[in-house]
């Protein structure tokens, strides 16, 4: 291998990087002027996760207005009051307007660990406390619509993809809060879009942005497929967040410099080479 071959291939890797970031940051115009909460099961979630998401979400022009809502303060070694306060500088480092859009809970029904299981009735009670799921009666009739006051929540998929029960007790929990939204409410629109972070294999977890170009090429052809479908009324399904270098490293200083107490060896690697801190890619869920 000459010289020069080993000079082209960490500029064909950057270019590669920036072209599949730069064709993200275009791709997702549904995501504007949008109420939206993450939903998380821990302190830390949001940048091991989500920062991809988030880093794009609250972009200033996108006109947003996100929220993090995090079941659990992450008590399982007892820095449960700690954590919470981390949560909320990690979050302002990903673009979140203010602290008052972090809600941290420490509920005896959501105890961190991985043999604990988290009830979905439970999950729903407290995403209809915090968002509602209020009815407004449409002014052209007495039937009433339901709404409430978010417009789109993102939580993990029914994998969790790290398969932690805490993580996926999410999913079930926000399909049953939704199911419970749309109760004898047939002919209407859900009001909120459940849109989901996809798991995928371990080999592609940890080939951090290298998947990018996979995970375009599965959504371009997951579209193709779903139009053809005679159904088109739920219009694009999937969403692509692909972080720059820059906002990686906005995603890496999350987690070392706001989540200090949980630097431990192993999630350096992970936001090293993990591709959920440079790829997320969302699933739209049906509210059923």
């Amino acid at each position: 291998m000459d010289i020069y071959t080993v000079l082209a291939i960490p500029i064909l890797i950057s270019t590669l990087w920036l072209f599949t970031a730069n064709l993200s940051h275009s791709s997702h115009p549904h995501f504007t002027n949008k109420r939206i909460c993450l939903l998380i099961a821990h302190p830390d979630d949001e940048a091991m996760f989500f920062s991809p998401t988030l880093l794009a979400l609250t972009r200033p022009e996108n006109g947003n207005h996100v929220k993090i809502l995090c079941l659990s303060n992450g008590n399982a070694d007892g820095l449960g009051q700690v954590r919470e306060k981390e949560l909320i500088a990690s979050a302002g480092m990903l673009g979140l307007r203010s602290q008052d859009d972090v809600l941290v809970l420490d509920s005896p029904d959501f105890i961190d660990g991985m043999v604990t299981e988290w009830s979905a009735e439970k999950i729903a009670d407290v995403l209809g406390q915090a968002f509602g799921g209020q009815m407004t009666k449409k002014k052209e009739s007495d039937a009433e619509a339901p709404t409430a006051t978010i417009d789109a929540l993102v939580t993990f998929d029914r994998s969790g993809v790290s398969s932690h029960p805490n993580h996926i007790a999410l999913y079930h929990g926000a399909k049953e809060w939704l199911k419970g939204v749309m109760k004898e409410k047939e002919g209407w629109r859900c009001p909120i879009e459940l849109h989901t972070l996809t798991s995928v294999s371990i080999l592609r977890k940890y080939i951090s942005f290298l998947d990018a170009p996979m995970t375009m090429l599965l959504g371009f052809l997951s579209g193709i497929k779903a139009s053809r479908r005679p159904d088109k009324s739920e219009g694009r399904k999937q969403a692509l967040f692909v972080s720059d270098m820059v906002q990686w490293r906005q995603g890496q200083k999350a987690m070392t410099s706001a989540h200090e107490s949980q630097m431990r060896w192993f999630r350096w690697g992970w936001i090293t080479v993990g591709r959920y801190m440079v790829v997320n890619d969302l699933k739209r869920q049906s509210p059923g």
